[in-house]
């Protein structure tokens, strides 16, 4: 099943020790702590849960929430 983009931003926020709130939709996702460990760790994550198909670049190319919701196809 595919993820929800309130899943997406909980599992960012978990990763960054943040509330889900606290992380933005449209913002740059690296000034607010991400690195390409925790990107790596979300990544490996929704692969297992959810059955993503993208890969690291696809996401490090525009780490915005916004911008990757399509990509892991979120509801």
């Amino acid at each position: 099943m595919p993820p929800t983009l309130d899943r997406l931003r909980a599992d960012i926020a978990d990763v960054l020790g943040e509330d889900p709130a606290d992380i933005p939709l449209d913002e740059n996702l690296l000034d607010h702590g991400l690195d390409s460990v925790r990107i790596m760790t979300l990544l490996e994550r929704w692969r297992q849960q959810h059955g993503v198909q993208a890969d690291f670049a696809d996401l490090a190319e525009d780490p915005v929430l916004t911008a990757w919701a399509p990509l892991l196809g979120a509801v």
